[in-house]
């Protein structure tokens, strides 16, 4: 599962505010609902779902929100880099600022783990999390991330 896969540039939004972890949540939902084509409320309710299960907070200021819906054929994924960490439960307690969502059909239990799997190897590396949380732009996220993805990176 690539992450060129998974995200388009019109699926990232950066320099945004939130003031909470379910304001945050929202921000994830409302730009996966222009690329789903779904009402934002519905994304952020399953979102909130899974949250109750335990946070997706994976430490070093990232999570990897994520939620399986009726009706998608595929996975699709979902950045938002906060200008500003917000607190949110995550496994080392520290505030979160990337946030890379996931959303699913309800049936796919390899797949969604795999992409789970997939950006969660990702953003351990220090040295990305880093040039993310410098990107000023989309198109330098995507950049980024489509770039350390590739099989070959270093």
């Amino acid at each position: 599962m690539e992450i060129a896969q998974l995200l388009q540039r019109d699926g990232i939004a950066v320099r945004v505010s939130a003031s909470s972890k379910r304001q945050a949540l929202g921000l994830l939902a409302d730009v996966a609902a222009r690329r789903l084509k779904r009402e934002p409320a519905e994304l952020l309710e399953a979102l909130l779902e899974r949250e109750q299960l335990g946070s997706t907070g994976v430490g070093q200021g990232v999570a990897v929100p994520h939620a399986r819906l009726d009706g998608l054929d595929r996975m699709v994924g979902v950045f938002v880099k906060l200008d500003t960490p917000v607190a949110f439960d995550a496994v080392d307690d520290r505030p979160v600022d990337l946030l890379f969502g996931l959303f699913g059909p309800r049936d796919a239990g390899v797949d969604h783990l795999r992409a789970l799997a997939r950006v969660s190897r990702l953003l351990r590396h220090k040295d990305l999390r880093e040039q993310l949380r410098q990107a000023r732009t989309a198109d330098a996220v995507y950049a980024l991330l489509a770039r350390e993805a590739e099989p070959n990176a270093a």
